[in-house]
């Protein structure tokens, strides 16, 4: 069976293939992978992938296929929205999590949310990330299920929906810049 003709076999390959990778470039002298950084990678690449698609992608889709009168955004809206947002929606908790865990496990969790000395640069990423993940919980999310017809509202409710859940995901996209900024300077050891 060829495990590329199904989402969970690419997603079960890409993991063999990293494990296997990591065995072969294993040096043998102590250092070993540290799984909660490569996990919030991975979900990190999601979440932010799945901010960029709708802002870069799915919302100028819609406004150009709703001043085309095509039925696009019924079909994005019924279809590709609610699964996109399952995604973007969890990839957000579980960056998040594995985020926390990494900087336990590196003994400057509470260093980073303090902003103390020598943990300022990691600490503005983690709560930037902070900050996001409570604007999809709190803001897109709720209003979103508004505007896909998941909870009942009315023309105004939605209209209302639509501008937090599009300024909330927008702010998201600013906060984004400055939080990946600070969490591959960190990892990189730049100062700032």
């Amino acid at each position: 069976m060829n495990p590329l003709k199904t989402l969970t076999g690419t997603t079960i390959a890409g993991f063999v293939l990293a494990l296997i990778i990591a065995a072969l470039l294993s040096t043998g002298n102590g250092n070993h992978i540290e799984w909660t950084v490569w996990l919030h990678a991975i979900f990190g690449v999601m979440w932010i992938g799945l901010l960029y698609y709708f802002n870069f992608v799915q919302v100028p889709a819609v406004g150009a296929a709703l001043a085309d009168g095509t039925p696009g955004p019924a079909a994005i809206n019924k279809y590709v929205a609610p699964r996109a947002l399952l995604f973007f929606r969890w990839a957000a908790v579980l960056t998040w999590v594995t985020g926390a865990a990494a900087l336990f496990k590196m003994g400057i969790l509470g260093d980073a949310f303090m902003m103390k000395q020598g943990a300022q640069v990691i600490g503005m990423g983690a709560w930037l990330g902070t900050i996001m993940l409570f604007n999809v919980w709190v803001l897109i999310w709720p209003n979103q299920k508004k505007l896909l017809g998941i909870v009942q509202a009315t023309d105004e409710e939605k209209a209302k929906a639509k501008n937090i859940a599009f300024l909330a995901s927008r702010t998201n996209v600013v906060l984004s810049v400055p939080m990946l900024l600070g969490m591959t300077a960190y990892a990189h050891g730049l100062p700032f």
